[in-house]
Order: C-alpha cells, then structure tokens, then sequence
C-alpha cells in the first residue's frame, strides 16, 4: 500500500491498518488520529508534526523514524523500542509504554 491509498482509505473512515509496510514514507504533517498500525513496519518514516493521537502502535518498527513535534497523546506503543528515534517536542501525554523497552534520548 502507498501513501496516497493509506490517507485515501483513513479519509473514508478505515482506522484498521495492522501489519502494513511503510518503509520511509514520508508522512509529514497528516492526521492519522486514532490509527490501528499495530504490528506495522514503519522504519525510517518522517512522522514529523504528524497526529497519532489515540492511536494503537503496539509492536510497530519505527527504527530511524522520525517523530519530531508528533502528537502521541493517549497513543499505545507497548513493545516498541524507541531508542535512536528524534521525538523532539513530542507530545506524548497519557500515551502507554511498556517501561522497559523505553529509553528515549
């Protein structure tokens, strides 16, 4: 799946996008609230001033990610490992974390 077919389907409604690949895509300033990315491979994404408010990233790869000034309020990111990731002004307010695979620099 693409970008333009993601935002295509979350603008009809569909908030379900488990397991799905988006290698470096660029995702810069786009409301994705409420968002279900559990499981997904989001390596080197630019998540920069993005919405993933109440969103579920339960097991997402973010590797080289970058999430500065991304909104994570009341977002889950149980298992993942956020360690290396620019969150830079991140807003992360009530977000859920496992605390041992948390380490942000």
């Amino acid at each position: 799946m693409n970008i333009k077919e993601l935002l295509s389907r979350y603008n009809a409604g569909q908030r379900d996008f488990r397991n799905i690949t988006l290698i470096a895509a660029n995702l810069r300033n786009v409301n994705l609230s409420g968002v279900n990315f559990s499981g997904a491979d989001l390596r080197g994404v630019n998540l920069t001033n993005a919405n993933l408010s109440y969103a579920d990233l339960t097991n997402v790869r973010l590797q080289g990610a970058n999430l500065t000034d991304t909104n994570l309020s009341a977002a889950n990111l149980t298992g993942v490992d956020l360690n290396g990731i620019d969150m830079s002004k991140t807003y992360l307010s009530r977000a859920i974390f496992q605390p041992s695979k948390v380490a942000i620099q």
